[in-house]
């Protein structure tokens, strides 16, 4: 356990918080090659951080000493815990601290499936090849929405891992039997190329459309796991306009890319909703690539449902943007310019 010491100096900002660390080994280990972690938080905070044996002393703005403090105890007790620590830990940590002036949700699930924990500020989530967990609050907000609502929607930019976490949930439901089956969907819509043009059966035709789908479950289940549930249709990936005259009950199912779903596709997927199934609707408000005119069902379903109990809404932001920093900074690029 890390222990922490205030030294004062003339004025506060001057001061350092010092942490020591009593296993050497993970202190390596918390400080990463090269120390790129230490690196991390010291660009993300505007903090310096020196290394003195088994102490790592923190100076910058109080606030931001803090932040980077709290950062370092909880890589520190995960490396304690048997777990490893990488830049993407680092970042969760750094996000889930919320930096100087903001504060974090210490709010615990009250009914939580065998494989979904929560612990303090914490939330993980199960699945069989890896431990998923959530590097922002909206992010944790919208994983604890999913649990706890038959109906939820994600909205917001790309790489923020509305369709990522989604499909964790449903592949930690199946594992604990809360559900039989996961059904992966998205619209079939052309963004400047032609389905027709492709080569193949209509299988392969749609397949590249699916492929973020198909990714997300291999990085949950082993291949040949994946393989043989989909033999088995215990998983299904299909388009959207395959869905039509169905029924889905005790079902884990996520529509991805809904923006470019029709008012009246999106009116059918809805209505697939049966007894015992989960549903979860994702997507990006400013990506719709449907004909100039056609309203996004997606629009359509935000303005009618959003005062329905016991559906959900949750919102990210280029704030939770998890993929390269850039990719945020794009984002809110093309934003301000959408303002202008």
């Amino acid at each position: 356990m890390a222990t922490s010491i205030l030294n004062g100096g003339p004025a506060d900002t001057l001061a350092e918080t010092a942490l020591e660390f009593p296993d050497n080994f993970l202190l390596i280990d918390l400080c990463g090659q090269h120390d790129r972690h230490l690196a991390q938080i010291e660009e993300a905070l505007s903090v310096q951080i020196l290394r003195r044996g088994n102490r790592l002393s923190v100076m910058g703005e109080p606030a931001s000493r803090q932040a980077a403090a709290q950062a370092l105890r909880a890589l520190y007790a995960r490396l304690e815990a048997g777990r490893e620590v990488g830049p993407a830990d680092v970042d969760r940590e750094l996000r889930m601290n919320g930096g100087p002036g903001e504060s974090t949700d210490a709010r615990k699930a009250e009914s939580q499936p065998e494989l979904f924990k929560e612990d303090g500020r914490r939330i993980e989530i199960q699945t069989r090849k890896k431990l998923v967990e959530p590097r922002t609050d909206a992010q944790k907000a919208y994983v604890r929405a999913l649990f706890d609502n038959e109906l939820a929607f994600g909205i917001g930019p790309a790489g923020t891992g509305k369709t990522y976490l989604a499909v964790a949930v449903g592949v930690s439901m199946f594992l604990s039997g809360n559900v039989d089956k996961i059904l992966l969907s998205r619209p079939a819509v052309e963004a400047g190329e032609k389905l027709g043009y492709l080569p193949g059966d209509m299988k392969e035709k749609v397949d590249p459309y699916m492929q973020p789908l198909y990714d997300a479950l291999n990085d949950f289940l082993p291949g040949k796991q994946v393989q043989k549930m989909m033999e088995e249709k215990v998983i299904e990936i299909a388009p959207l306009a395959f869905m039509r005259g169905r029924t889905l009950s005790n079902s884990f199912v996520v529509l991805d890319e809904a923006q470019n779903a029709t008012s009246m596709q999106m009116k059918m997927f809805l209505t697939r909703l049966g007894e015992g199934s989960r549903m979860v609707i994702t997507g990006d408000r400013t990506q719709v690539d449907l004909p100039r005119g056609v309203q996004s069902g997606l629009q359509d379903a935000e303005r009618l449902l959003k005062h329905i109990p016991k559906i959900s809404f949750n919102y990210f932001t280029a704030k939770d943007v998890v993929r390269h920093p850039l990719v945020a900074a794009i984002i809110e690029a093309y934003d301000r310019d959408a303002e202008r």
